[in-house]
């Protein structure tokens, strides 16, 4: 019931506090798991997708340090978030995403780890490809800009223009290569370029050459969207 409330008040709320622009949201499928990837410019994008993608479960990771504030403690649990250790590989958090997953859930992945404080993508980190490897869950691209003028904005009681676009789902093509650390590093950059394809020029930062991209280990596949 609590849960219930919650996702109520989220998903009005962020309506009252943004003019969300998100036309393509029915792309992402109803059912099944799904890694749904983004880029990271502000806090304001959780409450944001949790409310646009209600009723679907969602979880993510976030880092353990939130769960000494009693508030990201209480939601962070209403919601299912992971903790994980930064600067290591968190085997506990990694196992935990890859059961979310199985049980149906939508997994939230940040593959550049930090916030983009100007909106501009930074460069991504291979880390993020061994939730893909481990679980075998189909990616797909979330892109979204001016959620990075939130905290300006909501101080001078202003709405935020929060614009949203889906991509088309993505899987890995493999075929039985040993994935070494920089064949996970082009994987996360095709996963970026992707996600570049869907930002306004001035919001692809590191990822600005889509045009030059190659994409060896990515391709784009089906989701039964029911």
């Amino acid at each position: 019931m609590i849960y219930k409330i919650v996702a109520f008040v989220v998903k009005w709320g962020i309506h009252i506090i943004c003019r969300i622009d998100a036309p393509d949201i029915y792309k992402v499928p109803l059912q099944g798991p799904v890694i749904g990837y983004a880029n990271h410019s502000a806090m304001i994008e959780v409450p944001v997708f949790f409310g646009l993608l209600q009723p679907r479960r969602i979880t993510g990771w976030a880092k353990i340090e939130l769960w000494d504030n009693w508030f990201f403690r209480w939601i962070f649990g209403l919601w299912h978030i992971i903790p994980i250790k930064r600067g290591e590989a968190d085997t506990t958090a990694l196992r935990k995403a890859v059961e979310a997953l199985n049980e149906g859930y939508i997994f939230g992945l940040a593959p550049e780890g930090t916030r983009n404080v100007t909106g501009k993508l930074k460069r991504a980190h291979p880390g993020a490809v061994m939730l893909v490897l481990h679980s075998g869950a189909p990616l797909q691209p979330i892109a979204h800009w001016g959620g990075e003028n939130f905290s300006r904005n909501i101080k001078r009681l202003k709405r935020t223009d929060f614009h949203v676009r889906i991509g088309d789902p993505i899987c890995l093509k493999l075929d039985g290569i040993r994935v070494t650390k920089e064949i996970r590093q082009q994987i996360v950059d095709e996963m970026m370029y992707r996600l570049a394809e869907l930002l306004p020029p001035e919001y692809r930062g590191e990822y600005e050459k889509v045009t030059e991209a190659r994409y060896i280990y990515t391709e784009r596949c089906r989701m039964d969207l029911a």
